[in-house]
């Protein structure tokens, strides 16, 4: 699957304000399965782009502005290849297969953070444990109940309110956005004893009728040995990289924001804000538009 993926992000201000440094995660660094062919980066007012890395291997632009402006866009173009299979077979070692199992001395270094629940709570705790049915059991079967029970105890609903939740503020709402249900997720298969990840990138629709629901997304993923980095998308209850254009990973999605930054102003001089993508894919335009 070959796709073009423009992603638009719009600031409003009252009046002039000056722009300070912004951190941009939005180029893939590309794997087995996902190949960037082109990616063009622009931003108004104009900006000098500086690349790096973070520690998680994240191409990261940061874009230092000059001129001051009541309106902020920065416009990220993407041409890639994506050969994810739609049903994958995880080629995990033997003895991850059974749960529980135990991480080599050496995973659990490389690791480290990754085990340990961002926001620890007794009530993830005990939720996360009702996904267990028996010892032992499939490890690849647990992994699915947990990630198809998300949605059993909590209903998706799009956000506008910055940040994310908790995972225990999104048990006890009984609701929350993609990056919620993600956060929860992560944070139940961390008490589980995996070592999990938060992913940031694009949801790009796929059935034969021509709909779609193309835009931003959050997801999770699962470490196993012998079959790696294993995307789990608890919004969607699906497993497995097909669909989902990575961008970027990290321990939490606060530190995978596809644009950070701040500006030297008023409070009550921000507007708002707008977030568009925009797919093309085999000749068929698709969009979504967010704020």
């Amino acid at each position: 699957m070959r796709l073009t993926v423009v992603h638009t992000t719009t600031y409003s201000f009252a009046r002039a304000v000056h722009f300070n440094p912004h951190r941009l995660l939005l180029r893939p660094r590309g794997d087995a399965d996902l190949q960037v062919l082109d990616h063009a980066l622009r931003c108004s007012p104009e900006a000098r782009l500086v690349e790096s890395q973070d520690i998680q291997g994240n191409l990261v632009t940061t874009a230092l502005f000059e001129e001051p402006g009541t309106r902020l866009e920065v416009i990220s173009q993407l041409e890639l290849k994506a050969s994810s299979a739609a049903w994958p077979v995880f080629a995990i070692e033997p003895r991850a297969q059974v749960y529980p199992f135990d991480y080599s001395r050496d995973e659990r270094a490389d690791l480290g953070a990754l085990l340990a629940p961002e926001h620890p709570h007794p009530a993830v705790e005990a939720w996360a444990r009702t996904c267990i049915h028996s010892r032992p059991t499939d490890t690849l079967a647990l992994l699915k109940d947990l990630n198809a029970g998300v949605l059993a105890v909590i209903a998706y609903r799009s956000r506008e309110e910055e940040g994310t939740q908790t995972a225990s503020q999104t048990l006890s709402r009984a609701s929350g956005s993609c990056r919620d249900l993600a956060a929860l997720f992560i944070d139940a298969a961390r008490y589980l004893g995996f070592g999990a990840r938060a992913v940031s990138g694009y949801l790009v629709g796929s059935d034969a009728s021509g709909s779609s629901d193309d835009t931003m997304h959050a997801w999770a993923e699962v470490y196993l040995p012998g079959g790696g980095w294993i995307a789990f998308d608890p919004t969607h209850q699906r497993m497995g990289q097909y669909g989902l254009i990575a961008v970027a990973i990290g321990r939490c999605n606060e530190s995978i924001l596809p644009v950070a930054g701040s500006y030297v102003g008023a409070a009550e001089d921000f507007l708002g804000m707008t977030v568009r993508v925009e797919t093309m894919k085999v000749n068929e335009r698709r969009a979504s538009v967010g704020a």
